[in-house]
């Protein structure tokens, strides 16, 4: 709880839940999370880091960072945060689920391994993915990240390496104002990065071109065993924070974008995240088009894509081409 004029408010959750009882009841499994464990934190966060918050327990109100304010019932909030994302990978991992959502806060895409930031204090997908690899053995992981905020600790913590591709929308004039089209990993990890900064005037019919022509050439090429969705909404016109011009609709359409690309490679493991959004009916209203996606047929939505995308595309792509990623077998 960090207190009533924070965006990453307790409203948040509590407007979801009551849209699914009313939208949605006896339609989806409920998974119970579990926390995660310090040794699983350990994948991506310092012991020492991870102490640090552990240690908030004992004070009613303080920071982990300038802008992540903390209670003394916060820690235990992140470390199922985690948990969900990690139950997550394993229910779908299994096939006991075609796909699921974890709807948890506190968010987590910008937490780095020894820092909390930007509403973050572990970074859940992160912490998931390393998950997946070290302990499914699953080879091959895109994250796509469709928040309004560049998730910056995603990025950084798979900077350098292979096993995970991470693509991100976002606006360079918000935080953490970094994640331009140049930033395309390195070492083992080159050409496994991708920002497609956003324009002020990005609208709905701008944002689901830019997701249409950019998955239908790395999803081919990558070849995901898992991919993952940092589900932010922030990009919604009533988010008070992002300011674009995207409708509620644009969700459905790009989750149905992904299971379709995904279908025709026949890579089957989905799981969304939640990350930001910070007004509560634009939040829901976007959550129930991602999960009516989920639940209706597949089916590759007819677009022609927008000027703006196009152009926008053919310029980032262009400098992605030149380091394209390695690329490995297909799992047998």
């Amino acid at each position: 709880m960090p207190g009533p004029t924070h965006p990453e408010h307790p409203r948040r959750l509590k407007a979801l839940y009551q849209m699914l009882e009313r939208e949605f009841e006896g339609v989806f499994l409920d998974i119970t999370p579990r926390p995660a464990t310090v040794d699983e934190l350990e994948l991506v966060h310092t012991p020492f880091y991870i102490q640090k918050v552990l240690n908030t327990a004992q004070q009613e109100h303080t920071m982990l960072s300038p802008d992540t304010p903390v209670c003394n019932r916060s820690y235990h909030a992140a470390f199922l945060a985690v948990g969900a994302a990690i139950c997550g990978v394993e229910e779908v991992s299994a096939g006991r689920v075609g796909s699921c959502f974890a709807l948890v806060r506190p968010p987590g895409h910008h937490a780095l391994p020894d820092a909390a930031m930007g509403f973050c204090i572990f970074n859940n997908i992160a912490v998931a993915a390393e998950y997946a690899y070290k302990r499914l053995g699953i080879g091959r992981i895109l994250i796509i990240d469709w928040d309004v905020h560049m998730g910056n600790g995603i990025s950084e913590i798979f900077y350098d390496k292979s096993h995970v591709f991470y693509f991100s929308t976002h606006r360079l004039e918000l935080f953490p104002y970094v994640g331009d089209s140049t930033q395309l990993g390195k070492g083992d990890g080159i050409g496994t990065n991708l920002n497609i900064p956003l324009p002020s005037e990005t609208t709905t019919e701008d944002f689901v071109s830019i997701y249409w022509l950019t998955l239908k050439e790395i999803i081919p090429i990558f070849r995901p065993e898992l991919t993952i969705v940092a589900a932010g909404y922030d990009v919604h016109y009533m988010d008070p924070v992002g300011k674009l011009n995207v409708k509620e609709e644009a969700f459905y359409i790009i989750t149905q974008v992904i299971r379709a690309h995904l279908n025709e490679i026949g890579s089957h493991k989905l799981l969304l995240v939640l990350e930001g959004g910070y007004d509560p009916i634009g939040l829901s209203l976007c959550v129930k088009e991602t999960l009516k996606a989920l639940i209706d047929p597949i089916q590759m939505p007819l677009i022609q894509p927008s000027s703006l995308a196009q152009g926008l595309i053919e310029e980032v792509m262009g400098k992605w081409r030149l380091n394209l990623p390695p690329t490995k077998p297909p799992c047998q």
